[in-house]
């Protein structure tokens, strides 16, 4: 009966703190609805204007395609501003099953985890899809004239910004691999070159364009992010040896 008990409190938890993260994305992303002609405005910063286009704007051709957008960039913005308020009741939720080490490094690896997200995402937007876009912009002008959707433009910033903020946690997940033995410093730096290479097919997928700049803009950060990561999980190799 206690262990009936406990699940029991255990599943009212877990649905309570499920609710007010639900509530709060709900709330922060109705928030960002009302202000999503500026964040589609930031979204088109990269773009520097459309040149050749209507009033320099990208274009929507179905009636439904811009409120669609709309609603689907509020949401993920919602769901990107609100992420601290739903990882802390993730945290607590979990911690009570924790021992101290475990929580000290939930603790610290979380928010460091949040902030290289948005440094990933910073770098694609500043740095990487800038030359990107006006590549794609201008390639073939002289034969066709560009038109382009609003729909297709801002998923394809989205999905650049995600990819490069989840690449950005390679060196995170390389020392908690090394900490609990599924990989070792040896073994990363002795797959070096299969890591470069590796880089380099990311790059290709990650970039919208085929041009070997943009994909080197993207392989190489891969690269150095892994020789980081090496160092970071000869740490996490030797704190497992330290617990032994």
């Amino acid at each position: 009966m206690n262990n009936e008990a406990t699940l029991s409190q255990h599943l009212s938890e877990l649905r309570k703190r499920l609710t007010w993260s639900a509530i709060v994305l709900m709330v922060v992303s109705v928030i960002c609805f009302v202000f999503h002609q500026q964040i589609l405005s930031m979204l088109m910063g990269p773009a520097s204007g459309f040149p050749g286009m209507p009033n320099e704007k990208p274009i929507y051709t179905d009636l439904t395609e811009f409120l669609g957008i709309a609603m689907k960039v509020s949401l993920m913005v919602g769901f990107f501003m609100s992420m601290p308020f739903m990882i802390w009741h993730i945290v607590m939720f979990v911690s009570p099953g924790l021992n101290r080490s475990e929580k000290r490094y939930l603790y610290i690896f979380l928010p460091i985890s949040m902030i290289v997200f948005a440094a990933g995402a910073s770098f694609g937007y500043y740095i990487l899809f800038p030359p990107a876009v006006q590549f794609l912009i201008s390639f073939g002008t002289d034969i066709a004239t560009p038109m382009i959707r609003i729909g297709n433009y801002v998923n394809l910033m989205i999905s650049l910004l995600f990819w490069m903020g989840i690449v950005f946690e390679i060196p995170i997940a390389l020392f908690f691999l090394s900490r609990i033995g599924v990989v070792t410093p040896k073994f990363l730096s002795r797959n070096r070159r299969w890591a470069v290479v590796l880089a380099f097919i990311l790059g290709a997928l990650i970039t919208p364009t085929l041009d070997p700049i943009n994909q080197s803009l993207v392989a190489i950060p891969i690269i150095i992010l892994f020789e980081f990561g090496i160092l970071l999980s000869k740490i996490g190799s030797k704190l497992k040896k330290r617990d032994k």
